[in-house]
Protein backbone atom coordinates (compact mmCIF):
# COMPACT_ATOMS: atom_id res chain seq x y z
CA UNK A 1 0.00 0.00 0.00
CA UNK A 2 1.01 3.37 -0.97
CA UNK A 3 1.92 5.90 1.98
CA UNK A 4 -0.73 8.93 1.96
CA UNK A 5 0.81 11.36 0.34
CA UNK A 6 2.17 9.19 -2.80
CA UNK A 7 -1.46 8.38 -2.87
CA UNK A 8 -2.47 12.49 -3.05
CA UNK A 9 0.14 13.06 -5.03
CA UNK A 10 -0.65 10.47 -7.76
CA UNK A 11 -4.44 11.96 -7.85
CA UNK A 12 -3.83 15.40 -7.77
CA UNK A 13 -1.29 15.62 -10.62
CA UNK A 14 -3.82 14.39 -13.12
CA UNK A 15 -3.67 17.34 -15.35
CA UNK A 16 -0.62 19.27 -13.74
CA UNK A 17 1.30 18.93 -16.90
CA UNK A 18 -1.46 21.83 -18.70
CA UNK A 19 -0.09 24.83 -19.40
CA UNK A 20 -3.70 26.96 -18.43
CA UNK A 21 -4.29 27.40 -15.61
CA UNK A 22 -7.70 27.22 -16.05
CA UNK A 23 -9.78 23.36 -15.58
CA UNK A 24 -12.51 22.75 -18.21
CA UNK A 25 -15.39 21.08 -17.02
CA UNK A 26 -14.09 17.87 -19.12
CA UNK A 27 -11.02 18.11 -16.98
CA UNK A 28 -12.83 18.49 -13.65
CA UNK A 29 -15.22 15.69 -14.33
CA UNK A 30 -12.05 13.64 -15.22
CA UNK A 31 -10.18 14.39 -12.13
CA UNK A 32 -13.11 14.33 -9.75
CA UNK A 33 -14.15 10.85 -10.98
CA UNK A 34 -10.54 9.79 -10.16
CA UNK A 35 -10.44 10.87 -7.21
CA UNK A 36 -13.46 9.23 -6.25
CA UNK A 37 -12.94 6.06 -8.03
CA UNK A 38 -9.07 6.27 -6.16
CA UNK A 39 -11.02 6.72 -2.44
CA UNK A 40 -13.57 3.76 -2.78
CA UNK A 41 -10.44 1.54 -4.63
CA UNK A 42 -8.91 2.12 -1.25
CA UNK A 43 -12.17 1.24 1.36
CA UNK A 44 -10.98 -1.75 1.92
CA UNK A 45 -7.84 -1.16 3.59
CA UNK A 46 -8.52 -1.23 7.47
CA UNK A 47 -5.87 -2.67 8.90
CA UNK A 48 -3.12 -4.93 7.47
CA UNK A 49 -3.69 -7.97 6.88
CA UNK A 50 -1.14 -9.63 8.26
CA UNK A 51 1.66 -8.27 10.28
CA UNK A 52 5.46 -9.92 10.14
CA UNK A 53 6.88 -10.69 13.94
CA UNK A 54 10.14 -9.08 11.96
CA UNK A 55 8.33 -5.79 12.62
CA UNK A 56 7.82 -3.78 15.87
CA UNK A 57 3.95 -3.33 14.98
CA UNK A 58 3.96 -7.31 15.62
CA UNK A 59 3.61 -9.14 18.43
CA UNK A 60 7.15 -10.56 19.22
CA UNK A 61 9.14 -7.29 18.95
CA UNK A 62 8.47 -4.65 21.97
CA UNK A 63 10.59 -1.44 23.12
CA UNK A 64 12.82 -2.88 25.67
CA UNK A 65 11.77 -0.33 28.46
CA UNK A 66 8.25 -2.06 28.32
CA UNK A 67 9.69 -5.10 29.93
CA UNK A 68 12.25 -3.22 32.34
CA UNK A 69 11.68 0.38 32.45
CA UNK A 70 14.10 0.21 35.73
CA UNK A 71 16.92 0.07 32.89
CA UNK A 72 15.57 3.55 31.10
CA UNK A 73 13.72 5.29 33.88
CA UNK A 74 15.66 7.19 36.57
CA UNK A 75 12.72 7.60 38.05
CA UNK A 76 13.19 3.81 38.78
CA UNK A 77 16.78 3.11 38.18
CA UNK A 78 17.72 5.32 41.59
CA UNK A 79 14.24 6.10 43.27
CA UNK A 80 16.19 7.20 46.41
CA UNK A 81 18.78 9.78 45.28
CA UNK A 82 21.45 11.44 47.85
CA UNK A 83 21.02 15.05 47.90
CA UNK A 84 24.35 15.04 45.67
CA UNK A 85 22.40 12.80 43.11
CA UNK A 86 19.49 14.88 43.12
CA UNK A 87 20.84 18.12 42.33
CA UNK A 88 22.70 16.72 38.85
CA UNK A 89 21.51 16.80 35.78
CA UNK A 90 18.63 14.38 34.71
CA UNK A 91 18.07 14.38 30.86
CA UNK A 92 14.64 13.83 29.78
CA UNK A 93 14.82 12.02 26.50
CA UNK A 94 11.91 11.96 24.45
CA UNK A 95 11.57 10.46 20.95
CA UNK A 96 8.93 11.02 18.10
CA UNK A 97 5.81 9.69 16.52
CA UNK A 98 5.85 6.41 15.64
CA UNK A 99 9.69 5.85 17.15
CA UNK A 100 11.14 4.65 20.41
CA UNK A 101 13.27 4.83 23.48
CA UNK A 102 16.11 3.30 20.45
CA UNK A 103 15.57 7.73 18.98
CA UNK A 104 18.01 8.68 21.70
CA UNK A 105 20.04 5.49 22.05
CA UNK A 106 22.92 7.29 20.34
CA UNK A 107 23.09 10.49 23.11
CA UNK A 108 23.24 7.22 26.07
CA UNK A 109 25.85 5.81 24.07
CA UNK A 110 28.01 8.32 23.84
CA UNK A 111 27.46 9.92 27.49
CA UNK A 112 28.78 6.27 28.56
CA UNK A 113 28.76 5.56 32.08
CA UNK A 114 29.47 9.32 33.80
CA UNK A 115 28.84 10.58 36.60
CA UNK A 116 27.89 14.03 35.67
CA UNK A 117 24.55 13.39 34.84
CA UNK A 118 21.68 10.93 34.70
CA UNK A 119 19.41 9.95 31.61
CA UNK A 120 15.89 9.17 31.27
CA UNK A 121 14.44 7.40 28.24
CA UNK A 122 10.95 7.67 28.37
CA UNK A 123 9.11 5.53 25.62
CA UNK A 124 5.88 8.11 24.78
CA UNK A 125 2.70 5.94 25.70
CA UNK A 126 0.93 3.58 22.86
CA UNK A 127 4.42 3.40 21.42
CA UNK A 128 6.86 0.41 21.62
CA UNK A 129 3.94 -2.08 21.26
CA UNK A 130 1.68 -3.85 19.08
CA UNK A 131 -0.19 -1.77 16.26
CA UNK A 132 -3.13 -2.74 18.05
CA UNK A 133 -1.83 -1.07 21.34
CA UNK A 134 -0.47 1.88 18.62
CA UNK A 135 -4.03 2.40 17.20
CA UNK A 136 -6.10 2.72 19.92
CA UNK A 137 -3.63 5.42 21.80
CA UNK A 138 -4.13 9.33 21.77
CA UNK A 139 -1.96 12.04 21.31
CA UNK A 140 -2.66 12.61 25.57
CA UNK A 141 -1.39 9.44 25.44
CA UNK A 142 1.81 9.53 23.97
CA UNK A 143 2.11 12.75 26.40
CA UNK A 144 1.39 11.25 29.56
CA UNK A 145 4.09 9.23 29.59
CA UNK A 146 6.84 12.33 29.74
CA UNK A 147 4.44 13.76 32.64
CA UNK A 148 4.51 10.87 34.49
CA UNK A 149 8.40 10.31 34.57
CA UNK A 150 8.53 14.01 35.71
CA UNK A 151 6.57 13.62 37.99
CA UNK A 152 8.24 10.38 39.45
CA UNK A 153 11.48 12.49 39.50
CA UNK A 154 9.81 15.27 41.29
CA UNK A 155 8.75 12.83 43.72
CA UNK A 156 12.24 11.04 44.01
CA UNK A 157 13.47 14.46 44.92
CA UNK A 158 15.48 15.27 42.01
CA UNK A 159 15.57 19.06 40.80
CA UNK A 160 17.99 19.57 38.21
CA UNK A 161 15.62 18.29 34.90
CA UNK A 162 15.99 19.17 31.39
CA UNK A 163 13.76 17.96 28.68
CA UNK A 164 14.95 17.12 25.41
CA UNK A 165 12.20 16.48 23.04
CA UNK A 166 12.94 14.87 19.12
CA UNK A 167 9.80 15.80 16.57
CA UNK A 168 6.82 15.01 17.74
CA UNK A 169 7.70 14.75 21.49
CA UNK A 170 8.65 18.48 20.97
CA UNK A 171 5.21 19.60 20.03
CA UNK A 172 4.12 17.79 23.24
CA UNK A 173 6.40 19.42 25.34
CA UNK A 174 5.10 23.07 24.24
CA UNK A 175 2.17 21.69 24.70
CA UNK A 176 2.37 20.92 28.43
CA UNK A 177 3.90 24.69 28.93
CA UNK A 178 0.75 26.36 27.55
CA UNK A 179 -1.65 24.25 28.65
CA UNK A 180 0.05 25.40 32.13
CA UNK A 181 1.71 22.01 33.69
CA UNK A 182 4.68 23.55 35.21
CA UNK A 183 2.90 25.94 37.18
CA UNK A 184 3.43 25.71 40.77
CA UNK A 185 6.16 22.81 40.13
CA UNK A 186 10.01 22.77 39.74
CA UNK A 187 10.37 23.67 36.58
CA UNK A 188 12.86 22.33 33.91
CA UNK A 189 16.06 24.39 33.75
CA UNK A 190 15.96 23.75 30.06
CA UNK A 191 14.11 22.22 26.88
CA UNK A 192 16.35 21.13 24.38
CA UNK A 193 14.37 20.03 21.14
CA UNK A 194 15.47 18.81 18.19
CA UNK A 195 13.34 19.26 14.58
CA UNK A 196 9.87 20.00 16.68
CA UNK A 197 7.33 19.47 14.48
CA UNK A 198 4.70 22.51 14.64
CA UNK A 199 4.05 22.77 10.95
CA UNK A 200 5.00 19.37 9.00
CA UNK A 201 6.85 19.35 5.43
CA UNK A 202 4.00 16.99 4.16
CA UNK A 203 1.18 19.36 3.36
CA UNK A 204 -1.05 16.53 2.92
CA UNK A 205 -0.69 15.79 6.60
CA UNK A 206 -4.24 18.25 7.22
CA UNK A 207 -6.05 16.10 4.54
CA UNK A 208 -5.34 13.12 7.01
CA UNK A 209 -8.92 13.80 8.73
CA UNK A 210 -10.99 13.81 5.39
CA UNK A 211 -9.22 10.66 3.61
CA UNK A 212 -7.83 8.65 6.71
CA UNK A 213 -10.85 6.59 7.29
CA UNK A 214 -10.74 5.17 3.62
CA UNK A 215 -7.39 4.59 3.81
CA UNK A 216 -6.93 2.94 7.20
CA UNK A 217 -3.47 3.23 7.71
CA UNK A 218 -0.11 4.17 6.23
CA UNK A 219 3.12 2.24 5.41
CA UNK A 220 6.48 3.85 6.05
CA UNK A 221 8.92 3.09 3.88
CA UNK A 222 11.34 2.03 7.12
CA UNK A 223 15.03 -0.13 6.53
CA UNK A 224 15.48 -2.68 7.49
CA UNK A 225 17.06 -1.78 10.82
CA UNK A 226 14.23 0.96 11.35
CA UNK A 227 12.02 -2.02 11.34
CA UNK A 228 12.41 -3.02 15.15
CA UNK A 229 12.15 0.42 16.35
CA UNK A 230 9.68 2.55 14.36
CA UNK A 231 6.44 1.23 12.88
CA UNK A 232 6.04 0.04 9.57
CA UNK A 233 2.44 0.46 9.67
CA UNK A 234 0.76 3.78 10.77
CA UNK A 235 -2.81 3.46 11.35
CA UNK A 236 -5.24 6.94 9.86
CA UNK A 237 -6.07 7.23 13.63
CA UNK A 238 -2.59 8.06 14.66
CA UNK A 239 -1.80 10.24 11.99
CA UNK A 240 -5.07 12.39 13.38
CA UNK A 241 -3.88 12.30 16.64
CA UNK A 242 -0.74 13.94 15.54
CA UNK A 243 -2.20 16.36 13.07
CA UNK A 244 -4.62 17.27 16.21
CA UNK A 245 -1.73 18.24 18.59
CA UNK A 246 0.30 20.14 16.28
CA UNK A 247 -2.52 21.86 15.33
CA UNK A 248 -3.47 22.78 19.01
CA UNK A 249 0.36 23.89 19.28
CA UNK A 250 -0.06 25.84 15.98
CA UNK A 251 -2.81 27.80 17.95
CA UNK A 252 -0.77 27.75 21.15
CA UNK A 253 1.85 29.96 19.93
CA UNK A 254 0.03 32.08 18.32
CA UNK A 255 -1.59 33.09 21.61
CA UNK A 256 1.41 33.66 22.60
CA UNK A 257 3.43 30.46 25.13
CA UNK A 258 5.19 31.69 28.24
CA UNK A 259 8.77 29.98 29.79
CA UNK A 260 8.60 29.41 33.13
CA UNK A 261 10.41 31.89 34.48
CA UNK A 262 13.96 29.70 35.14
CA UNK A 263 13.25 27.81 31.92
CA UNK A 264 15.69 28.41 28.72
CA UNK A 265 14.23 27.03 25.80
CA UNK A 266 17.23 25.70 22.78
CA UNK A 267 15.41 24.75 19.46
CA UNK A 268 17.59 22.76 17.18
CA UNK A 269 16.16 22.51 13.51
CA UNK A 270 17.50 20.49 10.07
CA UNK A 271 17.13 23.63 7.36
CA UNK A 272 16.27 20.45 4.82
CA UNK A 273 13.68 18.36 7.24
CA UNK A 274 11.28 16.27 5.20
CA UNK A 275 8.84 15.73 8.21
CA UNK A 276 9.13 19.12 10.04
CA UNK A 277 8.96 22.28 7.90
CA UNK A 278 11.95 24.66 9.10
CA UNK A 279 9.07 26.81 9.25
CA UNK A 280 8.67 25.51 12.67
CA UNK A 281 11.55 27.15 14.59
CA UNK A 282 10.22 30.42 13.19
CA UNK A 283 6.65 29.65 14.88
CA UNK A 284 8.41 28.47 18.12
CA UNK A 285 10.69 31.97 18.25
CA UNK A 286 7.43 33.81 17.54
CA UNK A 287 5.15 32.53 19.81
CA UNK A 288 7.54 31.55 23.35
CA UNK A 289 8.54 34.33 25.57
CA UNK A 290 10.51 36.08 27.19
CA UNK A 291 12.93 36.32 24.31
CA UNK A 292 15.96 36.22 25.91
CA UNK A 293 15.27 32.65 27.39
CA UNK A 294 14.95 31.43 24.07
CA UNK A 295 17.41 30.27 21.17
CA UNK A 296 17.05 28.81 17.85
CA UNK A 297 19.60 27.15 15.87
CA UNK A 298 19.27 26.48 12.43
CA UNK A 299 21.46 23.24 11.41
CA UNK A 300 22.76 22.33 7.92
CA UNK A 301 21.28 19.15 7.72
CA UNK A 302 18.76 17.07 5.46
CA UNK A 303 17.90 14.80 7.67
CA UNK A 304 14.86 14.65 10.50
CA UNK A 305 16.00 14.42 13.73
CA UNK A 306 19.79 14.97 12.77
CA UNK A 307 21.06 13.38 16.08
CA UNK A 308 19.86 9.69 15.28
CA UNK A 309 22.27 8.51 12.59
CA UNK A 310 21.68 4.71 12.71
CA UNK A 311 20.05 2.65 10.71
CA UNK A 312 19.34 5.62 8.36
CA UNK A 313 18.75 4.77 4.78
CA UNK A 314 20.95 8.20 3.86
CA UNK A 315 24.63 7.85 3.30
CA UNK A 316 25.90 9.50 6.55
CA UNK A 317 28.75 11.89 6.32
CA UNK A 318 31.61 12.99 8.52
CA UNK A 319 29.41 16.70 8.83
CA UNK A 320 26.67 14.63 10.26
CA UNK A 321 28.45 12.49 12.44
CA UNK A 322 30.36 16.53 13.83
CA UNK A 323 26.86 17.73 14.18
CA UNK A 324 25.50 15.13 16.05
CA UNK A 325 28.62 14.86 18.61
CA UNK A 326 28.47 18.73 19.06
CA UNK A 327 24.70 19.08 19.48
CA UNK A 328 25.48 16.51 22.53
CA UNK A 329 28.16 18.47 23.82
CA UNK A 330 25.70 21.76 23.84
CA UNK A 331 23.21 19.73 25.61
CA UNK A 332 25.60 18.87 28.57
CA UNK A 333 27.20 22.05 28.58
CA UNK A 334 24.17 23.70 28.44
CA UNK A 335 23.04 21.19 31.49
CA UNK A 336 26.11 21.10 33.72
CA UNK A 337 26.15 25.33 33.71
CA UNK A 338 22.89 25.43 35.54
Amino acid sequence: MKPISQFLRSVFSVGSNRKSPALDTRFKIKFFFSLIMSLFALQSCGDPAEIPDELLDGKVIFDPSVMTPENFLTSLKNPNPSPTEAAKPVFILCHGYSATTFEWQEFVDWSGITNNYYTSQVLLGGHGRTYEEFKSSNWKDWQQAIIDEYEGLLAAGYTNLHLVGSSTSGALILESIASGYFKGKTAPKSILLVDPIVLPSDKILPLIGLLGPLIGYTEAENTDGEKRYWYTYRPQKTLQELQEVIKKVRKDLQEGIVLPNQSKLMVYKSTHDSSADPASAVLIYKGVSPSNQVKIELVDSKLHVFTRLNFREEQISNEDKALQIKTFQEMVSLALSK
